[in-house]
C-alpha cells in the first residue's frame, strides 16, 4: 500500500489529530510494509454506526450569516466524505477525528423523533421552520438502514410544523408521500446541492453523495410534485467548479428550481490539511493554484471565520465568482424565488390534530 496514493471511496485520505485529545495515532511506513508482506490490510476502510443518545435534537443557530433559525442533525459525521465539509471539525468534539473519522464513525440518533416531537408539542415553543441537515445530510446511506428522517418528517407532518431539508442523495424521493403532503399547507422547502455537472470531479470531491444526473432528476421531480426547491452551488471552490457556475444555475432553472445559491469554499480548522493532503493526492497538477486561489478569497488565509465575509469571500477572484452568481441569478431566476414556509398552522396542531376550541 502506498501511502501517497488516494484512498478509494473516501473524500479525506488521512486522520488528522484531534485537537482536544493529547495523543494521537499515525499509520507508519514500516507498519504498511509489514502488512504488505503478511498480506493483512493495515486498514480495512470500513464504516461503522455507532448510536448515542442526545437529550435534545433541535439547536438555535446564532451566526449571521446562515439564513436559518433552528437546526438538526439526525446523524454526525457523513459517509459522503466531501473533503471540503465544515461539518468535519464538530467530530472532534465527539473525540474523533475530523479526517476519515467523519465519514466511517458515523454517530446515529435513534431518539432524534421522539425528542422532536417532545421539542415541539410543548406550550412555549412557537413555529419556525427547523432545518434538517444543518450540519450533516440527513439522506447520508445511514438513513437507508434507520429512517431516522422519514420518522422526522412525520413528527413534522403530524403537527403541521414546517421544515427545511438540505440534501445531495436522491434517497429523498423515497418519502416523496410526506413530502407532497407537507407542500399541500406550505410547510416544505428542500434545498439540493449539486456542486458540478462533471461526474468526475463529483467522484473524488463528493465520493459517496448520488450522480450529478440523480440529482438533478430529484429537482425535476419534486418540483413536478409542487415542492419547492432551491439548488446550493456549494462550495464553489476556485479552479475547480468555479467555471461551471452559469452551465449549474441554467441546469437548475432547466430542471425546475426556484431558486440559486452559493458559498465559496473555506478551509477552517483541521480542514485546511485534510484538503491541502487531499488535492496533492487527487490533483496534483493544479493543487498550488487551486490552495492559492482560495487564499486569495480569504485574506491570504486557506480559514476565514468573519461573520460577513467568509461565506462570500473578497478579493478578485470572489468579485468574479459573486458577479457571475449574480448574473446566473438574473438570467435564470428573475422571476423565481422560494415561498415562505407556513408557520400559522402548527399552534392548532399541537396535539396531534386539529383544536376546535
Amino acid at each position: 500500500m502506498n501511502p501517497k496514493s488516494p484512498l478509494k471511496g473516501r473524500g479525506a485520505q488521512l486522520n488528522v489529530p484531534n485537537k482536544f485529545l493529547e495523543f494521537s495515532q499515525e499509520i507508519r511506513n514500516d507498519f504498511l510494509e509489514y502488512c504488505h508482506k503478511e498480506g493483512d490490510k493495515a486498514d480495512n476502510n470500513k464504516t461503522r454506526y455507532l448510536e448515542v443518545f442526545p437529550k435534545t435534537i433541535v439547536n438555535k443557530v446564532k451566526s449571521p450569516d446562515i439564513g436559518m433559525m433552528y437546526s438538526m442533525n439526525a446523524y454526525q459525521g457523513c459517509e459522503h466524505g466531501c473533503v471540503y465539509c465544515y461539518a468535519r471539525n464538530t467530530h472532534e468534539y465527539w473525540g474523533y477525528s475530523a479526517g476519515l473519522d467523519f465519514e466511517r464513525r458515523i454517530l446515529v440518533k435513534k431518539e432524534a423523533p421522539k425528542l422532536l416531537e417532545n421539542l415541539i408539542k410543548k406550550k412555549h415553543w412557537k413555529a419556525h421552520p427547523i432545518v434538517m441537515s444543518g450540519n450533516t445530510d440527513c439522506y447520508q446511506p445511514a438513513e437507508q438502514i434507520y429512517s431516522i428522517t422519514r420518522q422526522c418528517l412525520e413528527v413534522f407532518l403530524k403537527y403541521k410544523h414546517p421544515v427545511a431539508i438540505i440534501t445531495k442523495n436522491a434517497l429523498l424521493l423515497r418519502d416523496l408521500d410526506i413530502l407532497k403532503a407537507l407542500a399541500k399547507d406550505d410547510l416544505i422547502g428542500v434545498n439540493i446541492s449539486i456542486t458540478s455537472l462533471s461526474e468526475k470531479t463529483r467522484r473524488i470531491l463528493e465520493p459517496r453523495t448520488a450522480t450529478i444526473k440523480r440529482r438533478l432528476e430529484t429537482v425535476k421531480t419534486l418540483s413536478d410534485n409542487g415542492i419547492p426547491v432551491n439548488v446550493m452551488l456549494a462550495p464553489i471552490i476556485p479552479a475547480i467548479n468555479s467555471h461551471e457556475i452559469l452551465p449549474l444555475a441554467k441546469a437548475a432553472a432547466d430542471y425546475g428550481a426556484l431558486s440559486v445559491a452559493h458559498t465559496i469554499v473555506r478551509l477552517n480548522g483541521a480542514i485546511g490539511e485534510i484538503f491541502t493532503d487531499w488535492i496533492q493526492k487527487t490533483m496534483p497538477d493544479r493543487a498550488d493554484k487551486v490552495l492559492h486561489q482560495i487564499q486569495s478569497c480569504h485574506g491570504g488565509n486557506l480559514n476565514d471565520s468573519r461573520f460577513g465575509t467568509r461565506m462570500h469571500g473578497e478579493g478578485k477572484i470572489a468579485d468574479n465568482i459573486n458577479s457571475l452568481m449574480k448574473l446566473a441569478k438574473q438570467k435564470y431566476f428573475k422571476h423565481k424565488k422560494m415561498p415562505k414556509l407556513n408557520c400559522n398552522l402548527h399552534e392548532q396542531f399541537k396535539e396531534g390534530q386539529l383544536k376546535l376550541f
